[in-house]
């Protein structure tokens, strides 16, 4: 026993004397820089700069070297909606490029669905089949595939890494589309086409003449017939 404690006690004495000169010397890479991550949600990706600690000048030092790793700061993404015409074609993609490009075979992807409403409640989520795993293909589309879907991504050792829930609204073609930019030019092409642009003389000259002479007769005999009246009213008054 008190051999176990002496050479526990020297190991103790020998690990004190490790600092970063033993470190450096053991050509020790430190990070000198590390960026954020290149997703807000799943897996994404974040470069790290390496650099030794035997350098003076451990940030400009021609002998760091660059590295990308993977990063994960937060696995929910949330409720994203669109909106879909009922015949068009429409793919729901889970796995971004970060994923994609790992291999669609190094995670485990699953898919729930609930009908016809908009939410990120898990109780009105049921099990979605979807043959080809890491994305949902409406083709067509159909008012019955409106709803929330619902992705989830482990990985090999089915940590969670991704959460996302995909909300689609589903029109029918006979109905307005929502789309206010093509509707607002649909509506400037319409109102183009119904202008009619008249060019040289709208009515022709003896038209305006008729209308010149009969708008002078009418006057002419309205002033006469004021006259006439103010000239017999005065007369029978004088005559009293």
């Amino acid at each position: 026993l008190l051999l176990i404690l002496l050479h526990s006690c020297s190991q103790c004495e020998a690990s004190k004397g490790v600092d970063l000169e033993d470190l450096a010397s053991n050509n020790t890479w430190a990070i000198a820089y590390s960026s954020s991550c290149s997703t807000t949600c799943g897996l994404g990706i974040r470069t790290q700069r390496l650099c030794p600690l035997a350098t003076d000048n451990r940030a400009n030092s021609p002998e760091c070297r660059v590295r990308q790793v993977l990063c994960l700061d937060n696995w929910q993404c949330g409720l994203q909606t669109q909106t879909a015409s009922t015949g068009q074609y429409l793919e729901l993609d889970c796995l971004e490029e970060v994923m994609e490009a790992m291999g669609r075979f190094a995670f485990v992807v699953s898919w729930h669905f609930a009908r016809g409403i908009i939410t990120t409640d898990n109780r009105f989520f049921i099990r979605h089949e979807v043959p080809d795993l890491d994305r949902v293909i409406l083709n067509p589309v159909r008012e019955d595939d409106a709803g929330t879907y619902r992705c989830d991504v482990l990985d090999t050792s089915y940590h969670k890494v991704k959460r996302m829930y995909k909300g689609l609204k589903v029109l029918s073609v006979n109905v307005l589309s929502l789309n206010f930019a093509k509707g607002l030019r649909e509506w400037e092409k319409t109102s183009k086409m119904n202008v009619t642009i008249v060019t040289g003389k709208l009515y022709p000259s003896s038209t305006v003449g008729n209308v010149v002479l009969y708008s002078l007769s009418i006057s002419i005999t309205v002033a006469l017939i004021v006259f006439l009246c103010l000239f017999f009213f005065y007369w029978k008054r004088s005559t009293r």
